[in-house]
């Protein structure tokens, strides 16, 4: 682990890839982004990840140093390859995936070590895709199991393609404290777990009764997003921002949730300043821009108001 011990442990678990764009490719995976972006938001961001032993498995663990983002907790696979996900953009605001299978996020191994880094978080950040193998999925569910009571467990569910199952997700929201998913979910969701989503409200308190989430965030892109917590509603405008494009963007807001809310920040405020850090990572290419000082000025805005 880094140096920097004493800011808030945040942890992105699940899977470290690269995104390819034509002729170019970029370092992406959502828990990873997760990691990245919190530590730009001021915590100690570490991803919990495996590459493969290969050139571009070296490659990521050079960009994650070069981020000063730990690699300690970056398993290597002499099995499989690193993934890779090629991204086309016919629409820029909605980016098409191919994610390709059989990589080495997807035989992520629990052992002594992660049950100690776990023991240590102040959040973990998963999602559903890492959890398509049943080797990286019981190994995710044993890191979760392995967090102190509290360590504020969130789960983005961030579904792609065929990669997600009601009992995955339904074993995942019973493990998580705070879940975010965006309307297209919602209504995938619904349709899961046969509940209504023509009341938000009733919906996100299904959610919370059943599988006793403490808050869920809905995010609706330029319209901002609404969150359920403590028996209330907050509804958080967007602000418009011209968008390079979306890859990422929905982590950049849930790593500047998770930090804030870990600040001590009011729901409420917390979200203005996770919408604010999305649209500004929308408004760059790649989900891993550098941002750090733009981020700082504007929670200090934020704070501000």
């Amino acid at each position: 682990m880094n140096n920097l011990t004493s800011l808030p442990l945040v942890i992105g678990l699940g899977e470290l890839l690269w995104d390819c764009f034509g002729d170019e490719r970029r370092p992406g995976g959502a828990p990873a982004n997760v990691a990245f972006q919190a530590n730009q938001l001021g915590c100690q961001g570490t991803v919990v990840t495996r590459v493969g032993q290969d050139e571009l498995g070296t490659e990521l663990l050079d960009f994650l140093k070069q981020q000063q983002l730990s690699t300690e907790y970056v398993q290597i696979d002499t099995t499989f390859p690193t993934g890779t996900v090629t991204v086309e953009f016919s629409d820029a605001n909605d980016p098409q995936y191919t994610i390709h299978e059989q990589v080495a996020w997807d035989h992520l191994e629990f052992n002594d070590k992660l049950a100690e880094l776990m023991k240590q978080a102040q959040a973990v950040c998963f999602g559903t895709l890492a959890q398509r193998e049943a080797d990286s999925r019981e190994s995710i569910h044993e890191c979760l199991a392995a967090t102190s009571s509290d360590c504020l467990v969130v789960y983005d569910i961030n579904l792609r393609q065929k990669y997600y199952d009601r009992d995955w997700i339904e074993r995942s929201l019973s493990a998580a404290k705070i879940v975010k998913l965006n309307q297209d979910e919602v209504q995938v969701l619904s349709e899961l777990l046969a509940i209504s989503a023509e009341d938000l409200q009733i919906f996100a308190q299904h959610l919370q009764q059943v599988y006793g989430v403490d808050a869920v965030c809905i995010t609706r892109g330029s319209e901002g997003c609404l969150i359920y917590a403590d028996n209330q509603q907050y509804e958080i405008p967007g602000s418009p921002v011209e968008v390079a494009d979306a890859v990422g963007a929905g982590d950049a807001f849930t790593a500047a949730l998770i930090s804030r809310r870990l600040l001590g920040w009011g729901w409420e405020q917390a979200a203005l300043f996770a919408n604010r850090v999305g649209g500004l990572v929308a408004s760059q290419a790649g989900a891993m821009p550098v941002l750090r000082v733009e981020f700082e000025r504007l929670s200090q805005e934020i704070q501000n108001t």
